[in-house]
């Protein structure tokens, strides 16, 4: 189970044992009416998948973690869990604070509304009140640098475009935690550069709490304390980062 808690403590996420299980159906089906008639037949059949078995740890208020992982290892779905997108099948999951996930930017975004429209929808989503984004506007729309293009519906936005808003909208406060995956390989390298200075900027505060993944090992190196080395669902190391992503090189060697 996963839950929220402002009480007093020095550890901002706590992770016991958690587990986490999806269902695959064990045969590959080429479309829904195949799906729902071998459902109604009960001829079809699933099996478990565990993207994360028993996964326990503890992040202090302020530290800066990452995750690092092969594809599919369960780092993203260990962050969903954290951010409350997913309920863990087994364990817990104590978030204390306030949580900016940036984990898929633009999701919530509406393509048929104006960029404009779009930062009040998904500002809302965030929790923010309408008066605040009123405030907040223009430095939204000054980092994304847009300003030519807010009244143009998104569906006409590349991907990157999008993420520029999307990240200027869940970083104009200042959160307790800080959950990014993988947002700083969208946009260009320009872009890229400005979303880790502001990150940076969170970190240098020493108030915010930084969950970061990046399947740049450099990245991960240059901007975080510590890692956790998650691989195949099982937590394999966790430590100082400089020691973990060595061993994580060294696996493919």
């Amino acid at each position: 189970m996963a839950s929220s808690v402002n009480e007093t403590s020095e550890y901002a996420i706590e992770v016991n044992d958690v587990t986490m299980i999806f269902n695959m159906a064990s045969e590959s089906l080429t479309n829904l009416k195949e799906y729902f008639i071998k459902l109604i037949r009960r001829e079809l059949f699933f099996k478990e998948f565990r993207a994360l078995k028993n996964i326990s740890f503890k992040v202090r208020r302020g530290e800066v973690v990452g995750l690092v992982g092969t594809n599919g290892s369960g780092k993203s779905t260990m962050l969903k869990i954290i951010a409350g997108v997913l309920e863990p099948s087994e364990g817990e999951c104590v978030v204390r604070g306030n949580i900016a996930p940036l984990i898929e930017l633009g999701a919530g975004f509406d393509p048929e509304l104006t960029a404009r429209e779009n930062i009040y929808l998904n500002g809302s989503l965030l929790g923010y009140t309408k008066e605040f984004i009123d405030d907040n506007l223009e430095g939204i729309i000054e980092f994304a640098e847009l300003q030519d293009f807010m009244d143009m519906p998104l569906k006409n936005f590349s991907s990157g475009m999008t993420a520029r808003i999307a990240f200027a909208i869940a970083t104009i406060t200042e959160p307790d935690i800080l959950i990014v995956d993988e947002t700083l390989s969208v946009g260009d390298v320009f872009f890229q550069e400005k979303c880790e200075r502001r990150i940076q900027r969170f970190i240098e505060s020493g108030d915010v709490t930084v969950l970061f993944v990046s399947h740049s090992i450099s990245q991960v190196e240059r901007i975080c304390q510590r890692a956790i080395w998650i691989e195949k669902g099982d937590l394999r190391m966790d430590g100082p980062v400089n020691e973990v992503c060595e061993a994580y090189r060294n696996q493919f060697n």
